[in-house]
């Protein structure tokens, strides 16, 4: 990668990152909060707060990537920064749980993974954009692990109203990044593509399935891990970060190599339906695990380390292929396409994954990953292998 492509997917995937610093940082802490405050009693509405986040997003990110397209990816990446940073501060100087639910909505209003992944297509070459990619997969996986890590000890040290006041400062400094340090995106010449054209591609709806199903599966796992580790491992909260933080930087390094041969050789499609199948392994693994009376915890940890393995390497190769499928016109409505299936993902895998942990038990959890991703293997299967190099109309289908 040159200069310009490491300096521009590392500053983006930092504000990548920041996005969603907004939606892992309060996990840990917020169950907790909600209950000091007005209305926070209340189960439905301290978990709406939760998910208000990601529903918004979802219903943001269409109409920014097709903004982003039309007028200029950081004018529209700036505007989302300057919403997150609105929803923020309402967050913060909230005296009822209703409040913070309205300033949630707002952060999430600001919907930049469109425009922000669109970027990054923009101004990487195609051998180079799935790297790319996995700077913003690893980005997410990092913030996972050092949420983690740092909430707790935020929450004691300046409350939620301090961390939501961090988050909007954050949000405030990379407008700034965005002005002063990201390169201007090359400027594209090419005609208008309707909207439909995005919707009707076979290729991209088989990705946009794919992103759905990885999330829901992500978020609902993770309704029903903290509580097994804590009774497996005898292990509390605030110290699981010594179980995540290992897990996801081995998983990153570990999820480098078949990325990088699959770009090299071309066999991207091979190694997308590998991490798949080990996807769909580790949800029957953990749905055996948790049937039984007693769960070795190493087991938990081998399974949960494939789990990021897998997730590493698809949360880099399928914003990828989009941005390599759809019109260089159309990048942003596309990845705003792929962006919303991602957060109805999380929403639902969090509603989902309550539902069913509280009803049926944690191992019914896998079960509905499992189902999920045995689809999507079926799916995928019958995807084309595009090339390491070159446009679309000359990927062979496989």
């Amino acid at each position: 990668m040159s200069g310009a492509e490491i300096r521009t997917s590392l500053s983006l995937a930092s504000i990548f990152a920041l996005r969603m610093l907004g939606l892992f940082l309060i996990l840990p802490v917020f169950a907790v909060h909600a209950k000091s405050l007005p209305g926070g009693d209340s189960a439905t509405l301290a978990g709406l707060a939760l998910g208000i986040y990601g529903l918004t997003q979802s219903f943001g990110q269409i109409p920014f990537g097709i903004a982003s397209d039309k007028y200029g990816r950081k004018r529209i990446i700036v505007i989302g920064l300057i919403l997150f940073a609105l929803g923020s501060l309402i967050a913060a100087a909230a005296t009822d749980i209703v409040w913070v639910i309205v300033g949630r909505a707002v952060q999430g209003a600001g919907a930049i993974s469109a425009a922000v992944t669109a970027f990054i297509a923009d101004a990487t070459r195609e051998e180079h954009r799935t790297k790319a990619m996995a700077m913003v997969g690893g980005s997410i996986g990092l913030t996972f692990a050092a949420s983690l890590i740092a909430s707790p000890l935020l929450y004691s040290a300046i409350g939620m109203s301090g961390i939501f006041l961090l988050i909007g400062g954050l949000s405030l400094l990379a407008i700034l990044v965005v002005l002063f340090v990201v390169p201007d995106a090359p400027v594209l010449v090419s005609k208008p593509v309707s909207f439909s054209v995005v919707l009707k591609d076979g290729e991209l709806m088989r990705l946009n399935y794919g992103v759905f199903a990885l999330h829901v599966t992500q978020m609902a796992m993770f309704v029903v891990m903290p509580s097994a580790l804590v009774q497996y491992a005898g292990m509390p909260v605030a110290a699981h970060w010594k179980i995540y933080l290992p897990v996801v930087l081995a998983s990153f390094a570990l999820m480098l190599p078949p990325v990088f041969i699959g770009e090299k050789r071309g066999a991207m499609k091979q190694v997308f339906v590998g991490a798949i199948i080990l996807l769909l392994m580790v949800q029957i693994g953990m749905w055996a695990a948790l049937s039984q009376p007693a769960v070795q915890w190493p087991v938990l940890v081998m399974l949960l380390l494939a789990f990021f393995i897998a997730f590493n390497i698809l949360e880099a190769s399928q914003p990828s292929l989009v941005s390599r499928i759809a019109p260089a016109a159309a990048r942003g409505a596309a990845l705003g396409v792929y962006n919303t299936l991602q957060a109805l993902g999380l929403f639902c895998g969090g509603a989902l994954g309550g539902w069913l942990t509280q009803h049926a038990g944690p191992s019914s959890v896998f079960v509905l990953g499992a189902g999920l991703t045995v689809v999507w293997l079926i799916i995928a299967v019958n995807m084309k292998n595009l090339p390491r190099r070159g446009s679309i109309q000359q990927a062979a289908a496989v």
